[in-house]
């Protein structure tokens, strides 16, 4: 027998192990497909949770001023970004977090309970039968088609607009751009030597040198970094302890988990704004889930995301379940754009979400930790990245690049990703007619701006 031959029958003779954990998880998750490591997957995940758990204090704030519990609303809160997440993880495996959306918590807070005076149970009501018709939409795949007729303008446009937004969020969350109280602009600067205004930019020059040297977890670092000079020198940032036992409700309130009214949110008064909430979570939503699955790579030539379909599905059935707990309703977050920035590309990052807030029922002291101009920092970084997609316009069709810098300027000037959305597509559906390029108008995009005019024109808003 040949040497070669004797070292292929002594190969073929040695048992092969089974897969490892890491080897499964890799395998699930199509980690190295997509050129990613799990150590990244994880440390990205860290990032985003920590980028966005200011939502546990945010919204049980709002919905507490309508006269909702808030230890409950803080429970739901949690429980919602982590059934979200672990869903959108596990299911659709992209690296986009899910949470209580800020806008739409504003929205059920001071305008559903105390606007039009409807009770917290009826306000949940409507908040799930939103969530009931918003998967139905996703289902049915109207929300898919959407994203097919999305013009490639208002989809790159989309992507940069929220990048503005960002910017706009961190800026005023740290005091660095605040509401103009005199005539002029609405906005104006801060007060550029306050303390949390000057970590925020030393903590974007450390992001930009840190990732300038590819150092692993660059970004979570910076904002632990910053969190620990907070709990040295900001007497705002105090030491509470590390574990508390959950509260479902305060002493003498009752849980909100299963409390909604169903029957109160389908009365005439109610519906205009579930359709409202709807309206404005498949806009805002889903081109916030393009936009970060585009900055994590997980679009292709044509536009489709990667699991595109059980992303849209997993992100409307979360706002069902924020319902049934007691909350406002879910969307993916924006600031999935940092852990995109820190590298995840696969659900792992999602899933890695929604651990550490269900952790977060347990460890509620230790999210006072982390400051905003910790996390400021990380979000101003990812808003300037995403600034890169008008390198992706077609500058030789004016009409459409224009259309998408619309879309752009108007998602930052009203703060409303719908609205600049909208304005996007009316633009340039106009703007073809106007110039005699009607052919390269398509029967869905011209419906989705009917559609978009008729509900604004409608003062249905939000």
């Amino acid at each position: 027998m040949s040497q070669p031959q004797m070292q292929r029958n002594l190969r073929q003779s040695i048992p092969t192990s089974s897969p490892t954990a890491t080897g499964k998880i890799d395998q699930y998750f199509q980690i190295s497909e997509r050129g990613s490591t799990p150590r990244r997957e994880v440390v990205a995940g860290v990032t985003t949770f920590m980028a966005m758990v200011y939502s546990v204090f945010v919204v049980p704030g709002m919905l507490g001023k309508a006269g909702f519990d808030v230890s409950a609303v803080f429970i739901a809160v949690c429980l919602t970004a982590a059934f979200g997440s672990l869903l959108m993880g596990l299911w659709a495996r992209l690296p986009i977090a899910i949470g209580c959306a800020i806008s739409l918590s504003a929205f059920t807070a001071f305008d559903l309970v105390l606007g039009k005076g409807l009770s917290p149970a009826v306000a949940l009501g409507a908040v799930f039968l939103m969530g009931v018709i918003f998967t139905a939409i996703s289902i049915t795949g109207v929300r898919s088609w959407i994203l097919q007729n999305l013009p490639a303008g208002v989809a790159h446009g989309t992507g940069v607009g929220i990048g503005l937004f960002l910017l706009m969020i961190a800026s005023n969350d740290v005091g660095l751009v605040v509401k103009n109280a005199h005539a002029g602009l609405p906005v104006a600067l801060g007060n550029i030597t306050s303390f949390p205004v000057v970590m925020s930019i030393l903590g974007l020059a450390a992001i930009f040198g840190v990732e300038q040297r590819k150092v692993p977890g660059g970004i979570l670092l910076v904002v632990v970094a910053i969190s620990g000079i907070g709990l040295a020198f900001d007497p705002n940032v105090r030491f509470t302890g590390v574990f508390s036992w959950p509260q479902l409700s305060a002493p003498g309130q009752a849980s909100l988990i299963g409390a909604m009214d169903l029957q109160g949110a389908l009365g005439m008064a109610v519906l205009p704004s579930v359709l409202a909430l709807v309206m404005t979570a498949v806009f805002d939503a889903t081109g916030t889930i393009r936009a970060v699955a585009g900055q994590a790579g997980q679009v292709d030539a044509k536009g489709h995301i990667h699991n595109g379909g059980k992303a849209l599905t997993a992100d409307s059935v979360s706002s069902i379940f924020s319902g049934l707990v007691g909350s406002a309703p879910a969307a993916a977050y924006i600031e999935s754009g940092v852990g995109a920035a820190a590298g995840a590309r696969t659900g792992l990052t999602a899933v890695v979400v929604g651990l550490l807030f269900l952790a977060l029922i347990f460890f509620a002291p230790l999210a006072g930790l982390v400051p905003s101009y910790a996390t400021a920092p990380a979000l101003m970084y990812v808003g300037l990245l995403m600034l890169g997609g008008v390198a992706h316009m077609d500058m030789s069709d004016k009409i459409d690049m224009l259309a998408g810098l619309v879309c752009a300027v108007f998602i930052l000037l009203t703060c409303n990703i719908a609205t600049g959305i909208m304005l996007g597509f009316n633009t340039l559906v106009v703007g073809r007619l106007l110039a005699g390029e009607w052919r390269k108008l398509n029967v869905g995009t011209v419906a989705i701006a009917v559609a978009l005019a008729a509900f604004y024109a409608g003062g249905w808003a939000i």
